[in-house]
């Protein structure tokens, strides 16, 4: 499809002798009627009031309404297109499988947004919710209340951007031809992807997918070239960590109440509360003696320090009873599961339960075996990548959406010395861009005072490696991390200030690089 720039034009609507005669080509979508089932995509879209809590409202209203869930796609943050006079949406598509027949489907998602607050007051104007049927089956529908495909969908990119993400290789053929503001298409008869139209439109303001993280934080926007770092604050509520142990207790609320006060001040903005040490072959804690010591601190954040009300909140578990507790009681934000779900089969499910953002963290075995399981005789950074990306599958089978995932390459877990230092050189772009199930998600990268340090630079002491991990937390942002996490907040936080200015700062002074660094 070619597109040729002209004058604006008011018109803006499409034709509907412009729109293809479409028949479908193969892709998860199927022919009508088989086995009694059917499949459509979903576009959803909200921007009113809590956009991500609309939304997955009504994925839980689709599931209870029989609808299965077979795919969905990151949500990205958009721009409003014709009726301009209102707030940005969240965007994303759905790919389910139903026994509905069409108008059927349609009545359920229309009652889905009735008893969700949509009101109907004007056209293309803001609502808390949007549930479009964009593809049945392989059908064209063309009745008084549905039209499918969706007429104005080829002209969408908050539509087709998520369609990419579910059905990317789904082929349309027919004549395309379409009217978009300030641009003429030219008319192309045969076959096009999803995404290929996709790739035809003409786009301005980037389009990236968001992950959340609180109520109080932005999203982060990973594919952001002038993204802020985050600062992930470690507190340990142990006495045995490897660096900080018994540095802070649930018996002592003053100092945590201090420390808290002192790393946001400092700029963290995400708080990383663990009761479990994770150093080699420390002793295991039951569900109930971690929960014993982190309730007290998490209660007193919560209820006490009115600062934390705008970071987020961060467990340190991998338990899926520590979670299910502290979130029966709403007292975080992210699941920092140093497993990624594998020691605990019911961690995964019960994240998507309470609808909480994970960190999945590449590790082999248990913080008790890892160090014997350093072999990657097919690469370090293969190996990772396939890895991870079957954590993140896994994941996303059970319940967990795209916007609710990040990683972590797990330096000092089941690593050497070696291929820690491989992971900052390379950084996690090489992960992230040759992995499709990892691409367009925020990285963490934890260095802080761990071993390998000590060995390089000679500092024995773990709470005397600030010099060594500012060099790691440097190279960690060159590499693409999102999040850092440290121990000591105040002096990496001019690090990271530092390194953002270098490295994420979208320079536009003349003879400045102008290039989106992702697109590399």
């Amino acid at each position: 499809m070619v597109l040729n720039p002209s004058r604006p034009n008011d018109d803006d609507v499409v034709d509907s002798e412009t729109m293809p005669t479409l028949a479908h080509g193969s892709s998860l979508l199927m022919d009508a009627e088989t086995n009694g089932m059917h499949r459509a995509v979903i576009a959803v879209g909200s921007n009113l009031g809590d956009r991500i809590a609309h939304i997955e409202n009504a994925l839980d209203r689709m599931r209870s309404n029989g609808l299965k869930i077979l795919k969905l796609s990151r949500l990205y943050e958009t721009q409003p297109m014709y009726y301009e006079e209102q707030d940005t949406f969240l965007n994303g598509a759905v790919l389910i499988e139903t026994e509905l027949e069409p108008i059927a489907l349609l009545d359920t998602l229309q009652n889905i947004e009735n008893e969700l607050g949509r009101i109907r007051d004007i056209e293309k104007g803001p609502r808390t919710l949007d549930l479009d049927i964009v593809l049945y089956d392989k059908e064209q529908i063309n009745h008084e209340r549905l039209k499918v495909p969706h007429p104005l969908f080829l002209e969408r990119e908050f539509v087709l951007r998520p369609l990419a993400d579910v059905i990317p290789d789904h082929t349309l053929q027919g004549t395309f031809g379409r009217r978009i503001r300030g641009f003429w298409t030219t008319p192309l008869k045969g076959t096009l992807a999803i995404q290929a139209a996709l790739d035809a439109i003409p786009k301005s303001t980037p389009m990236r997918p968001i992950t959340y993280l609180s109520p109080s934080l932005p999203f982060v926007q990973a594919m952001n070239p002038e993204r802020k770092t985050h600062i992930m604050s470690i507190l340990n509520i142990t006495p045995d960590s490897f660096s900080d142990g018994g540095a802070l207790s649930p018996d002592n609320l003053s100092t945590i109440t201090n420390t808290v006060k002192s790393h946001i001040s400092s700029g963290a903005t995400i708080l990383d509360i663990g009761g479990q040490s994770t150093r080699p072959h420390a002793e295991l804690l039951s569900p109930d003696e971690e929960l014993a010591r982190i309730l007290p601190i998490l209660r007193h954040i919560k209820h006490n320090i009115p600062e934390a009300r705008n970071v987020a909140i961060s467990i340190d578990t991998f338990h899926a009873g520590v979670v299910r507790a502290c979130a029966d009681e709403d007292l975080f934000d992210i699941v920092n599961d140093v497993s990624a779900g594998t020691m605990d089969p019911e961690m995964l499910r019960t994240v998507a339960q309470v609808r909480k953002t994970i960190i999945l963290m590449h590790m082999r075995g248990t913080p008790a075996t890892m160090n014997k399981l350093t072999s990657y005789p097919d690469g370090l950074l293969s190996t990772v990548r396939t890895e991870l990306a079957a954590r993140v599958e896994s994941a996303l089978d059970a319940g967990v959406p795209p916007w609710r995932i990040m990683l972590d390459p797990g330096i000092g877990f089941a690593k050497t010395m070696d291929q820690n230092l491989l992971l900052l050189k390379a950084g996690v772009k090489p992960l992230r861009l040759r992995e499709k199930a990892l691409q367009k998600l925020p990285w963490v990268v934890g260095t802080s005072r761990k071993g390998f340090i000590g060995k390089i630079t000679g500092v024995k002491e773990a709470n005397e490696r600030a010099w060594g991990t500012a060099a790691c937390v440097t190279a960690a942002i060159a590499g693409g991390a999102d999040v850092v996490r440290v121990h000591d907040v105040a002096e990496m936080s001019g690090v990271v200030k530092m390194a953002d200015s270098i490295w994420r700062k979208w320079f536009k002074d003349e003879g400045a690089p102008r290039d989106d660094p992702e697109n590399e």
